[in-house]
């Protein structure tokens, strides 16, 4: 061979090489992690399935109820993956449409990103439907391409899944989250409640709040067949939830309503005998076409009277945490629906939203005179944040804490439980909570946004601690103002109040930073003047971190940022009083 034959030998090989794609592994959800599938409560005895109720309670259910539970309304399967494409298939175990409802509903998925500051991004995938289903996701791309996003993929909202795949390419990372061990949401409704008519999984209005509020949601919606029977009531009184959702009207108009308050009664008793949870009854949304058919407007008038009869004698009764939302509170109008009854995504969206503002009531998640603070999630450390968060709700259902420390990496990397690997001031952590049962609520990176989405999911609640130390607004300094940060520490202050009414409040101001000092003491100062001293004591470790001139002194800090031993040895000579004291 001679050269220029080689040479042109080699380059195809060469070229060839590139354009070999790369290969996909596929992966089982079921199979890789235990308990995750997200929305589905019963996983101890649902495993390898796609399901909603547990086989226990076949015999206990009407075959209706039965066959709709076997839809994966509602489930989701959330992951970590840095791929630029992302392979879905599925098989079913129904038709893939309605008349009144397209296949990318009844039977598609859907896919959201979050990236690393807790933002929620959809992802358009090519699809297409037959015996087997695939969902194609391509040329994805990232802020930061090693870490990748977490997706949340939303399963068919009227069809049972039979197996599914995920594929990424064999040199990308997939791992998968299991679901959180924070109460749900629990949601027991009609076809609506269900999912009918979104023309994707991710419009389904407990979908919606799920992603943007965060929470777990349960969802028992079973199309025509939820009418608040008893045998339902039972199964949901297995759930330790955070909110029960009845809403089941839509499917107990005109003559049925005759069993509504008979029916709310006796299942508002039967969770009232496991649990204080708060109870939401809401009405029948209506008919869009009520205005031009006054026999719909009267039977869903019926209903919601009826409702509003049960709800009034279950108040007179004295049941405590019981909540109503009015027909007019949903407010859809006649654009909202596809054909009079079932919500089309502008109605699903308004289903939504006007849940989310009576979700937030009843929970007290916009009770605190909401700033410019959203709360979210955060991925920007190394570290997983999900991982420790989870860890912190387990820890504090096994063993109940005294004292809690909220903050960032400066709380994070102190010391204490949950262990890390990073630990810069031990002997300082060690002989100040020596003896003292004490949860290390710090973690690295966050900012005021993230501190409040953690009190809001679960990690004060359960328990009543008796002191509470709170460190929060340094890695807010480069995006808010002076008063941004001061309004959403005060925020803080009021939700921690609100859930550990009990416990002592210790707002410690913002420490020294270099080449930040002055602006520092200027919210420090702001602070104490506009947080009330009895509510809460305001502790200020500023100046034992500073030299004489007002700045920050360097030797105490590994970084300019983080205190080394000896400054975390100082800030516990300080809080040591608090620490103490009775």
């Amino acid at each position: 061979m001679n050269l220029r034959n080689y040479l042109l030998s080699t380059l195809f090989i060469c070229a060839s090489t590139f354009l070999v794609p790369a290969q996909t592994k596929w992966v089982n959800p079921l199979v890789d992690t235990p308990n995750g599938i997200h929305g589905q409560y019963w996983q101890g005895e649902i495993k390898g399935s796609y399901v909603r109720l547990p086989d226990r309670v076949r015999s206990k259910v009407r075959d209706d109820v039965w066959n709709l539970s076997r839809h994966s309304a509602g489930l989701s399967i959330v992951f970590r993956s840095n791929a630029p494409e992302i392979k879905v298939r599925y098989g079913v175990t129904g038709g893939l449409c309605w008349s009144q409802m397209p296949s990318t509903g009844v039977s598609g998925i859907d896919l959201y990103a979050t990236d690393l500051n807790g933002g929620r991004h959809w992802c358009s995938g090519n699809f297409t439907f037959g015996d087997t289903i695939s969902y194609i996701y391509s040329n994805l791309t990232y802020d930061t391409k090693d870490r990748g996003y977490e997706y949340h993929l939303y399963l068919p909202l009227y069809n049972g899944v039979k197996w599914l795949e995920i594929g990424v390419p064999e040199h990308n990372q997939l791992v998968f989250e299991p679901a959180s061990v924070e109460k749900p949401i629990v949601v027991y409704g009609t076809s609506i409640a269900q999912g009918a008519c979104a023309s994707r999984p991710g419009m389904a209005w407990t979908n919606i709040i799920e992603r943007e509020m965060e929470h777990p949601i349960i969802n028992l919606g079973f199309s025509g067949n939820g009418k608040l029977e008893p045998e339902l009531f039972d199964i949901l009184s297995e759930i330790d939830a955070k909110l029960y959702i009845i809403d089941c009207m839509p499917n107990l108009f005109g003559e049925a309503s005759a069993v509504i308050y008979d029916r709310t009664v006796n299942g508002v008793h039967r969770l009232r005998e496991k649990h204080s949870t708060p109870i939401l009854l809401v009405e029948h949304s209506g008919y869009t076409n009520y205005e031009t058919n006054i026999k719909k407007e009267e039977s869903f008038r019926k209903a919601n009277l009826e409702l509003k009869r049960a709800y009034n004698a279950l108040k007179k009764e004295g049941i405590k945490d019981i909540y109503y939302m009015t027909h007019e509170e949903i407010g859809l109008t006649m654009d909202d629906m596809v054909e009079g009854i079932h919500p089309s995504d502008l109605g699903m969206r308004k289903h939504a939203d006007n849940y989310s503002k009576k979700i937030k009531e009843i929970l007290h998640e916009d009770c605190e005179k909401r700033t410019v603070f959203t709360p979210c999630k955060q991925q920007r450390d190394w570290y997983d944040w999900n991982d420790r968060h989870e860890a912190i709700l387990k820890m504090n259902r096994m063993k109940s804490p005294d004292i809690l420390l909220i903050g960032n990496s400066i709380t994070h990397f102190w010391g204490g439980e949950p262990t890390f690997s990073i630990v810069n001031g031990k002997d300082a952590w060690d002989n100040l909570f020596k003896g003292k049962n004490v949860r290390n609520l710090g973690f690295g990176w966050d900012r005021i946004e993230n501190a409040l989405w953690r009190i809001y999911h679960g990690e004060l609640d359960g328990f009543n601690a008796k002191k509470i130390f709170l460190l929060m607004g340094t890695n807010n300094l480069d995006i808010n103002s002076n008063e941004e940060i001061v309004c959403g520490i005060q925020e803080l202050v009021r939700a921690i109040r609100f859930r550990q009414p009990e416990a002592h409040i210790y707002v410690c101001g913002i420490l020294p930073r270099n080449g930040k000092d002055y602006r520092i003491t200027q919210i420090n100062k702001s602070l104490q003047m506009r947080l009330q001293p009895d509510e809460m004591t305001f502790v200020d470790m500023s100046p034992t971190l500073s030299n004489p001139d007002g700045y920050i002194n360097k030797s105490l800090f590994t970084d300019g940022t983080h205190p080394n031993a000896e400054g975390y040895k100082r800030m516990a000579e300080i809080l040591k009083q608090y620490v103490n004291e009775p």
